[in-house]
């Protein structure tokens, strides 16, 4: 097909083997239409052969279309341009889905954003909605790993297209060993020498939510949109945050349906295991056949009797199974207050969680030491890679690691939605991060990561990070689980999760420009007790013996 101003775009059409008039299905992506996302969807064959007319269409500037690639700049006009050429295709019924996770995801948003007549429904995976604080940045602080591994894949690619031999094997090879600890570590040569033009680059300029990311982001034009939607993602996956806030925002003014489903999947794949852990047979991925009902539904117009069931599905881990809800949760959360003998960094039985705030030891204080030279690694959770629940006892034995932890519980604990971190901290420079990671302790001793979040403070979130005047609130990544009796739950802090996360360099230069040697050893303070009484607001479904 041929853009409005010309730019041809190739795709693949697959059909079925039938004679009639059928939906179309169309996905919209840039690394490759053969590939057609079959990371995680089934083949469009398969699609196809469920009566449907499927279109992988390869993106602006990528695959074998035309024009210049540029990171979600032209995704609303050429995907109405393409929506409203699908329709036109013979054997089209005259009615446009879309699906597709990530990128594919995003060219969905845009291309309803346009609001073209044919399009009837989408279904988005794993979304970035407002794109500095759900995909690019989380708590302030740059998603170090994630955006530099997606910058060197999209360079690399752009590489081959343009024939650059050079570029392409010297991206390729950071891309299988991310240069990490290059002078500036966020602005490594390899993207400055062979990349000049990424978005990566902007993407560093721009460390606070300015205009720049309201023109590129889907929430800026998604506001009088009226669509069914179907919404995925996973508990471990980077982009959860966006996929929660476009569902919400859907909810609370759509007239249209919206279902929602997470698994226990990283961004790739969506099966049963996701980092060391095995969630079970249930876990393999019901995305393809729920698809297709939905499909079905909206446009093909059968009654598939989803009407009739709960809106959200929510993987449960603990019980490893599915739970429905009429709603995602809105529970209430309880406390569990800090307490400590000022030495959780050294002795796991001097940090304590407990629902009595009368516990506290007051006013007792503990010492985080972030070194530069050995920072606390990341592990698993929703920013690293590989992503997932990984056993992490070794790093909580860190000297720069806190961990406050329960007793075993004596009853069962079920919890879902978004936990929070509310720390009273204060440190010695005007600039350093705290990370929180809730944990699940076994009786044997062994600790499995269950969600985190991660916050930078700074003068422009808090005009005096070093007079604690208020406590800082570290919101955890949403989740959904059942605690065992006998298992106890861990909060452990930190000041760095690297690579995850661009490591604070403690200093007030610009992260774009700070390097390696401008890194200070920075010393925060942890305040547990009394008026400064640190703690974990858990959002607790129910408790039962």
């Amino acid at each position: 097909m041929h853009t409005r101003d010309g730019v041809r775009l190739d795709a693949d059409v697959y059909r079925p083997d039938a004679i009639g008039e059928f939906p179309v299905l169309l996905m919209r992506q840039p690394y490759g239409r053969e590939i057609a996302s079959t990371v995680v969807y089934a083949h469009p064959i398969w699609y196809a052969a469920q009566g449907y007319i499927v279109v992988i269409q390869d993106v602006r500037g990528r695959g074998t279309s035309e024009g210049e690639f540029k990171l979600f700049a032209r995704e609303i006009e050429d995907g109405e341009d393409s929506v409203n050429w699908a329709v036109n295709l013979p054997g089209s019924n005259g009615k446009v889905g879309m699906y597709g996770f990530s990128y594919q995801g995003m060219t969905q948003l845009y291309a309803a954003a346009a609001k073209p007549a044919a399009l009837k429904t989408i279904c988005p995976a794993m979304i970035g909605y407002d794109l500095y604080t759900d995909w690019a940045y989380e708590g302030g602080a740059f998603c170090l790993q994630t955006n530099l591994a997606w910058a060197i894949q999209l360079a690399t690619e752009t590489a081959r297209i343009k024939g650059d031999t050079q570029a392409y094997q010297e991206l390729f090879t950071a891309a299988r060993n991310l240069p990490l600890y290059d002078h500036n570590p966020a602005r490594p040569e390899v993207l400055k020498n062979f990349a000049p033009d990424s978005f990566y680059h902007d993407w560093l300029e721009h460390s606070n939510s300015d205009e720049y990311w309201e023109k590129l982001s889907p929430k800026t034009y998604l506001q009088d949109v009226d669509l069914p939607m179907f919404h995925i993602g996973g508990w471990f996956d980077a982009y959860l945050r966006g996929t929660l806030n476009l569902y919400r925002d859907m909810v609370g003014r759509n007239s249209q349906r919206q279902e929602l489903l997470i698994g226990p999947w990283t961004h790739l794949p969506w099966g049963r295991q996701a980092g060391e852990v095995d969630f079970g047979v249930k876990a393999a991925s019901p995305v393809d056949q729920m698809q297709i009902r939905w499909f079905d539904r909206f446009l093909k117009d059968i009654n598939t009797g989803i009407f009739e069931e709960p809106t959200v599905c929510l993987f449960q881990i603990g019980t490893n199974s599915w739970r429905t809800f009429s709603e995602f949760p809105n529970p209430i959360h309880i406390s569990y207050y800090f307490s400590s003998r000022g030495l959780a960094s050294i002795r796991e039985d001097s940090g304590q969680l407990t629902t009595n705030p009368d516990d506290h030891i007051l006013n007792s204080v503990d010492v985080i030491v972030h070194d530069p030279w050995r920072p606390v690694p990341s592990l698993g959770g929703h920013a690293g890679l590989p992503a997932g629940s990984f056993e992490r006892s070794h790093i909580d034995c860190r000297n720069d690691v806190l961990t406050y932890t329960t007793a075993p519980l004596d009853s069962v604990l079920r919890i879902a939605g978004e936990a929070i971190v509310e720390v009273w901290s204060e440190a010695d420079t005007t600039s350093y991060d705290l990370c929180a990671v809730l944990s699940q302790v076994y009786p044997d001793g062994k600790v499995y990561n269950l969600t985190q979040g991660y916050i930078r403070c700074d003068r422009e979130s808090n005009p005096q990070p070093s007079n604690p005047t208020s406590p800082k609130h570290i919101k955890l990544q949403a989740t959904c689980a059942k605690i065992i009796k006998g298992n106890a739950l861990r909060i452990s802090l930190s000041a760095a999760c690297f690579p995850a996360y661009a490591m604070n360099t403690g200093s007030d230069l610009p992260m774009s420009s700070a390097t390696l040697q401008d890194a200070k050893i920075i010393t925060v303070k942890i305040y547990s007790g009394g008026e400064k009484a640190s703690k974990l607001k858990l959002p607790v479904v129910s408790v039962s013996s």
